[in-house]
């Protein structure tokens, strides 16, 4: 019994070992390729200067946030999108999701490859095409004139009011599918004997719909929120390439000024680092109050 236990003791040392041996490589990949980056960047927001002539300015450069009148401009701007792009497509994927988790409806496999198939389309292919479908004389204007819903034609890219509008169109189409695969895994895993039952005690679908589906599918439904309010924060490809963040900065976005004060102004990367971070502080804070919001403690 004496020589029992430190065999066992080495055994587990080496599955454990061997454990590390695996995931090792992933772990240097990640702290090489994240983490260090992440803290350099940390670093970098605390400098001030042009290219590389660079020195430590202190927390100037997050004093500068507060009376930066583009950063304002580009936070009002993502807000905006953030808004009202991240409940519709949160609503308007959950729908489509119970729809197409119907037994009865046919030809689900292809609706719900049509519907997830702008995700893994190119973000700059589909932002070029979004941006001559909604010209002034694209088909969107041209379909809608025909239709005699308007008299003229829509300034979609060049008027401040309706280029937002294209922009939150474009995300909604684009991300949709993708949270919507999420809902019909987290629907396809409820046991069909709970909808039976309120069926029997006359529950109708739309009581079944907010009583059971919604309640069921709240983790689900607080992580997609989470993640779209992340990828809103962090919008660039649609905005750099339908509207350039015009007219004016009407649809910039905090992503496209960091992109700016670092390559198209004078290469401010201390000060675009600073920018950067305060994308990672508003993360948290929203993260937190939607934890607080579904009442999730863990």
């Amino acid at each position: 019994m004496k020589t029992a236990a430190p065999k066992m003791t080495t055994t587990r040392l080496k599955a454990g070992m061997t454990g590390w041996l695996f995931i090792s490589i992933a772990v240097i990949m990640i702290a090489a390729f994240y983490f260090y980056p992440m803290i350099q960047a940390l670093i970098l927001s605390f400098k001030t200067g042009t290219g590389s002539n660079l020195s430590f300015n202190g927390i100037d450069n997050y004093k500068r946030l507060f009376t930066d009148k583009m950063f304002i401009t580009a936070v009002k701007n993502t807000f905006i999108y953030l808004i009202f792009q991240v409940p519709l497509m949160v609503i308007l994927a959950l729908f489509i999701s119970v729809l197409l988790n119907d037994k009865n409806l046919k030809f689900k496999g292809f609706f719900r490859t049509a519907i997830f198939l702008p995700c893994i389309t190119s973000l700059v292919a589909y932002s070029v095409v979004f941006k001559y479908l909604f010209s002034s004389e694209g088909l969107v204007n041209s379909l809608l004139l025909n239709l005699h819903v308007i008299g003229t034609p829509i300034q979609w890219i060049t008027d401040p009011f309706w280029a937002k509008v294209t922009i939150i169109i474009a995300i909604t189409w684009r991300w949709t599918g993708y949270n919507m695969i999420f809902y019909l895994s987290g629907l396809q895993n409820i046991d069909s004997s709970i909808y039976e039952a309120a069926r029997i005690d006359g529950a109708s679908p739309i009581r079944q719909f907010f009583s059971i589906t919604v309640p069921l599918l709240k983790p689900i439904i607080l992580f997609t929120s989470i993640t779209s309010t992340i990828g809103t924060l962090q919008l660039f490809d649609e905005i750099m390439n339908i509207t350039k963040g015009g007219p004016g900065n009407a649809t910039s976005s905090i992503s496209q000024y960091i992109y700016n004060l670092s390559f198209k102004y004078s290469s401010d990367f201390g000060y675009a680092a600073t920018v950067s971070y305060s994308i990672v502080i508003m993360i948290i804070i929203l993260s937190i109050i939607q934890f607080k919001v579904a009442g999730e403690k863990k």
